[in-house]
């Protein structure tokens, strides 16, 4: 081969590997997802793994599910803000879904939660393995605290009528906006509370007494899905494929959920 040749073939090998590398960077994109707390720290944990991998950039934002504080997502997509993901509790997001404001097709199941109660550490664990053991810690509680979002509607509309307490816990239980009941118990402003066990594992200075047992507790399933308008949308698919892949089943059951793909 002459010394021409190996040059033009050399050149067209480093121009065809620069102009790979170019489409590569220009194919990243900016996502900016929106996760309610369940799936929060599975989200958190994930998050740079993905970006690693694709070489977009995550811009992340936390709310509930559902509510009417200025961060429940239901709210944040109402006013318009720019969101490409949303990722929350499955009913909450059915409903967007027909309201036609994620993209139709796109929802996927990640997880499913379970509730999960708990107390200050070094505060008396009560034993609520029992429909009656779970009774008593609540009503034997000076203060209670729940969340706004899917676990909390459940405690205050279903729970309480299921453990026939609703009246005696007026008064003493509460439904907290936006702060994690983690937080809440760990400042000693409520003496027992429970929300989403995925909710509670990662939140300091509280102990997990347990989960509601089975003939009362309530499986919560998290889904993500697309943002209707969203310019990003093939790299959006992109990170939701990467999220409910198998591979990564392993680190969402470590923050106490139970991941769908592992089922598969």
């Amino acid at each position: 081969m002459s010394k021409f040749k190996l040059r033009f073939n050399m050149t067209a090998i480093t121009l065809a590997v620069s102009s790979l590398f170019v489409t590569s960077l220009a194919a990243a994109e900016d996502i900016r997802v929106i996760s309610s707390g369940g799936f929060a720290q599975a989200y958190k944990n994930l998050a740079s793994a993905y970006e690693k991998s694709s070489s977009d950039k995550l811009i992340s934002g936390w709310g509930p599910s559902m509510g009417t504080t200025a961060n429940a997502i239901p709210v944040r997509m109402a006013r318009g803000e720019n969101i490409d993901v949303v990722i929350m509790v499955g009913d909450s997001l059915d409903t967007l879904m027909k309201e036609g404001k994620l993209v139709a097709g796109s929802k996927v199941v990640l997880a499913n939660s379970l509730i999960a109660c708990a107390v200050k550490t070094g505060n008396a664990k009560p034993d609520i393995s029992t429909v009656d053991g779970l009774k008593q810690a609540f009503l034997q509680a000076r203060t209670v605290a729940y969340s706004d979002s899917a676990s909390g509607e459940y405690i205050k509309h279903q729970l309480m009528k299921k453990l026939g307490i609703a009246e005696q816990m007026q008064g003493k239980a509460a439904q907290i906006p936006a702060t994690p009941v983690g937080e809440i118990i760990a400042h000693g402003e409520a003496d027992f509370g429970c929300q989403q066990r995925s909710e509670l594992l990662p939140v300091a200075g509280i102990d997990i007494v347990g989960l509601l047992p089975q003939e009362v507790q309530l499986s919560t399933p998290f889904s993500a899905a697309i943002v209707s308008g969203s310019k990003v949308q093939k790299n959006a698919q992109a990170l939701l494929d990467f999220l409910s892949s198998e591979k990564n089943a392993g680190v969402i059951a470590e923050t106490g959920l139970a991941p769908v793909a592992a089922k598969k």
